[in-house]
């Protein structure tokens, strides 16, 4: 008897019909400006409310544009790189006061940002594992990143009165820890204040991106490292910073953008006389503009940040990736380099 041989069935491909490709490239033909209508509101919006107010800026920096020419800008006579050159002036009092400035502020966004990136991280990876109460957690952990940045901040303000904050009720009254009550809102206690709040705002965003880094990794990493006896310690050292470093370059980039530009936490905080510890460059610039009344050193000394901060960007950016390419493997197409545990 004749054997049949055995058929073998084709693997089906999941190409759309042919009549659905050709009825989309008609409408592709017969509407090329619908793209181009999309994005239209995004493009004016975008020009309106950054690209038009920065050249408008940049265009006064060179300007001086003082109370006298307020009324009419286009009187206000040209000064080339006059107002940069008395922004940068450092033994005038406007380029001293500028640079105390910016050097309070540097240190404010590195104290910032580092202090909300340990507490993010310390709070990311104890909430890693299940346990009952995590999502309760989480919750009360992103409360102050939720809340209105004003409502925060306004809160925090009395909170920290000298007669009737809260700090100081608990600190004196309740645990006495000092025996008069400090000011917290002026003097040096002011940069401390401020610090505080800011860490108290931007921790939570470093937690939640932190946390979303850490669900990318895979557990059998950490199960095949205990086996191997690495501690917590060392898993954490060899698998999950290696793991998070694409997250952590972006995280550390965006923090320090945002504390160095923060305005909200010292005029809501201090109000418009801060105090010379709570002076970020931010702050410093809206003084110089809207209460000395000279919008061209303002805006001069506006450009100048955005310079700095396009520079450090920069050059964060170029060295993260010089550094990426030396950990990558030779001859390796992936941009990260094998993870390896020690034993303990």
């Amino acid at each position: 008897m004749p054997v049949s041989a055995p058929t073998v069935e084709q693997p089906r491909t999941t190409s759309p019909p042919i009549g659905r490709t050709r009825k989309r490239r008609e409408s592709d033909r017969r509407h090329p400006w619908l793209p181009y209508i999309l994005l239209a509101p995004a493009v004016v919006m975008e020009l309106l409310i950054h690209i038009v107010p920065m050249l408008v800026g940049i265009w006064m920096s060179f300007v001086k544009l003082t109370k006298f020419f307020i009324a009419n800008w286009s009187e206000a006579p040209w000064t080339g790189l006059g107002n940069y050159a008395i922004s940068v002036d450092f033994s005038s009092s406007i380029g001293a006061s500028l640079l105390k400035s910016f050097l309070i502020t540097l240190a404010f966004s590195l104290l910032a940002l580092g202090i909300s990136w340990v507490l993010g991280m310390a709070a990311a990876v104890a909430l890693q594992q299940p346990f009952r109460g995590r999502g309760l957690m989480r919750t009360i952990f992103l409360v102050p990143y939720a809340l209105p940045a004003y409502a925060g901040i306004l809160t925090w303000n009395f909170m920290l009165q000298r007669d009737t904050g809260l700090v100081n009720h608990v600190l004196v009254d309740n645990l006495h820890l000092a025996s008069d009550r400090p000011f917290w809102l002026i003097g040096g206690n002011a940069f401390t204040s401020i610090v505080t709040v800011a860490v108290w705002r931007l921790w939570p965003f470093a937690f939640l991106t932190l946390m979303a880094g850490l669900q990318s990794i895979p557990t059998d990493l950490y199960e095949a490292a205990a086996v191997d006896g690495a501690g917590n310690v060392r898993q954490w050292r060899y698998i999950t910073l290696p793991s998070l470093r694409p997250v952590n370059l972006v995280l550390v980039l965006v923090l320090f953008l945002w504390t160095f530009n923060d305005f909200n936490t010292p005029y809501v905080l201090f109000g418009n006389s801060q105090p010379a510890a709570g002076d970020l460059i931010s702050f410093h610039i809206y003084n110089a503009s809207f209460l000395n009344w000279n919008f061209g050193v303002g805006a001069a000394m506006s450009v100048l940040l955005l310079l700095f901060l396009f520079v450090v960007t920069a050059i964060y950016l170029l060295v993260t990736r010089q550094r990426n390419d030396a950990a990558r493997p030779a001859g390796s197409p992936s941009s990260q380099a094998p993870v390896e545990v020690h034993h303990a």
